[in-house]
C-alpha cells in the first residue's frame, strides 16, 4: 500500500502541447515586462498573484477555485502558475510560461509549492507582493507563516491600473465581444412572448453568444457567458438572475447580455417593453435617455469621473429622480465576471477622481428604479461600451437600437 509519505507534494504535469493563447506573444510580454519594472522600482523582489483576474491577465490561465488555492509567482527571470491536481495538465496548457503541480495529499502544498518557486530563482528573502484585496485572512496569516523571512506588500493597486489601460489586442477583442452581446441581444429579443418564463428567455441568448464566441475563437475556453433577463419587478435590481416568472402583457423588460471571451467582460443592457407603452413608462424611460445620451457626450479624454457623474446627477435633480439612482454611471472592462475581477478605480462615481485617458474601455450605463405600486415601476437602464483612442476620439462600440422608438416588443 502506498503510504502519504510515499506521495509528491508537487510534481510537472506537462500533458500535451501548449494551447494557442487569447493573446499573442507579444502582448503577454508586455504585460509582464511592465510588471516587472514595476518590481525593480519598488524593490520587490517576487510577486505571488492569487486572484483570477491577475492569474489570466498574466498569464491567460483561469481557474477554478472549487474550494483551493491557486497562484502565479513572477520574478525576474521566473513565471510560473500554481495549481491543484485536480485540474491535471491544462493549467500548463493555457498558461503563458511554466506550471507546477500541487497535490492533496499534505496540508500546506501549496505555499510549499510557491516556496519551492522562489528557492530555485534564488530568492530567499525580501519583499514579496501579494494582492491584500483578494487574499483572505486566513490565507495572508498562512503566507505570513510560510514567509517569515518575507516582508508582504501590496500589489493590487499598481496592477489594477496596469490593466485600465487597454492595448489594441485587448481592444479588439473587446469590440468582437461587444458585436457577440448584439447577437445575443437579437436572440432575447426573438424569444420575447407572452408566457415564455424569463428562464427560457435568457437561455435564448446564452446559446446565440457561446456560438458565436466558439466559431470566432475556436481555440479559447466556453465559460461564464450568461445573460440577465428581467421582467415586471424582477427589472428593479441590476444584477436579478432569471427566474421562472413568465412575460405578461405590459411587462417593462430589462435585457443583459454578457459575452465573457476567454474571462473578458463584455455587456449590453436596454430596457424594453412587452405591449402597448403606457405614458408613466414612457416619462421615465426617457428621462433615463435624456441622462443616456447626455453622458455618451461627456466621455472623452481629461475630464474626470466625478465631474461627468455631477453632470448626470443635475439632470436627475431636476426631474426629482436623484433618489431613484441605483448605481455609478459607468465601469471599466477587461478581466472581469460577476464573481470576480474589478478596476475600481476607473467608475464613474462621485467619489473617483479618476481622469479618462486613451486606451480606456469604459461604459455609460445610467439606471433608476420605480417602486412596486407607483406609476411606471420597474427599473431602467442603458449601457454602452466606449473606447477612448489614442487621437482623443470615443468610439462606441455597441451599435444596438435603443429607446422607446425601437425596443417596444409587440406579438
Amino acid at each position: 500500500m502506498m503510504q502519504v509519505s510515499d506521495l509528491e507534494r508537487t510534481k510537472i504535469l506537462h500533458n500535451g502541447e501548449k494551447e494557442k493563447l487569447t493573446f499573442s506573444k507579444e502582448e503577454m510580454e508586455r504585460r509582464n515586462t511592465k510588471l516587472r519594472k514595476h518590481m525593480a522600482d519598488n524593490d520587490i523582489d517576487a510577486v505571488l498573484f492569487t486572484s483570477y483576474h491577475n492569474i489570466k491577465y498574466y498569464s491567460d490561465f483561469l481557474y477554478t477555485a472549487f474550494g483551493r488555492n491557486y497562484g502565479l509567482v513572477v520574478t525576474q527571470d521566473k513565471h510560473v502558475t500554481v495549481s491543484a491536481n485536480i485540474d491535471g495538465g491544462m493549467p500548463w496548457r493555457t498558461s503563458y510560461q511554466d506550471n507546477i503541480v500541487y497535490t492533496d495529499w499534505q496540508r500546506d502544498n501549496f505555499e510549499y509549492a510557491v516556496r519551492k518557486i522562489l528557492n530555485e530563482a534564488g530568492i530567499k528573502k525580501g519583499r514579496l507582493g501579494i494582492e491584500e484585496d483578494h487574499v483572505t485572512i486566513e490565507l495572508r496569516r498562512k503566507l505570513q507563516d510560510a514567509f517569515p523571512e518575507f516582508e508582504l506588500v501590496d500589489i493590487a493597486k499598481a496592477t489594477m491600473r496596469f490593466r485600465m489601460i487597454k492595448s489594441q489586442e485587448e481592444i479588439d477583442l473587446i469590440r468582437n465581444g461587444a458585436q457577440i452581446c448584439n447577437i445575443g441581444g437579437k436572440a432575447v429579443i426573438e424569444a420575447v412572448a407572452e408566457g415564455v418564463p424569463e428562464y427560457e428567455v435568457a437561455l435564448a441568448g446564452t446559446q446565440a453568444m457561446t456560438r458565436e464566441i466558439a466559431k470566432r475563437y475556436p481555440h479559447t475556453i466556453l465559460r461564464d457567458t450568461w445573460v440577465w433577463f428581467q421582467s415586471g419587478i424582477n427589472t428593479d435590481g441590476a444584477h436579478n438572475w432569471p427566474t421562472t416568472r413568465k412575460v405578461q402583457e405590459g411587462d417593462i423588460l430589462s435585457l443583459n447580455t454578457f459575452a465573457m471571451v476567454s474571462g473578458y467582460y463584455i455587456a449590453l443592457e436596454r430596457t424594453m417593453f412587452y405591449g402597448d407603452l403606457p405614458d408613466e413608462y414612457r416619462k421615465y424611460w426617457e428621462i433615463n435617455m435624456e441622462v443616456y445620451k447626455r453622458g455618451l457626450e461627456l466621455i472623452k479624454p481629461g475630464v474626470r469621473c466625478k465631474d461627468i457623474c455631477a453632470e448626470l446627477n443635475d439632470i436627475y435633480r431636476e426631474h426629482n429622480l436623484l433618489a431613484n439612482r441605483t448605481f455609478g454611471y459607468g465601469h471599466s472592462f477587461g478581466v472581469l465576471s460577476h464573481y470576480y475581477g474589478r478596476e475600481g478605480i476607473l467608475e464613474l462615481r462621485e467619489d473617483i477622481d479618476t481622469v479618462l485617458e486613451p486606451g480606456m474601455v469604459i461604459s455609460m450605463e445610467p439606471c433608476i428604479t420605480t417602486l412596486e405600486g407607483q406609476p411606471g415601476a420597474g427599473g431602467y437602464r442603458e449601457h454602452d461600451i466606449l473606447v477612448i483612442k489614442e487621437n482623443g476620439e470615443v468610439e462606441n462600440i455597441t451599435g444596438f437600437p435603443v429607446g422607446p422608438e425601437h425596443l417596444v416588443i409587440k406579438k
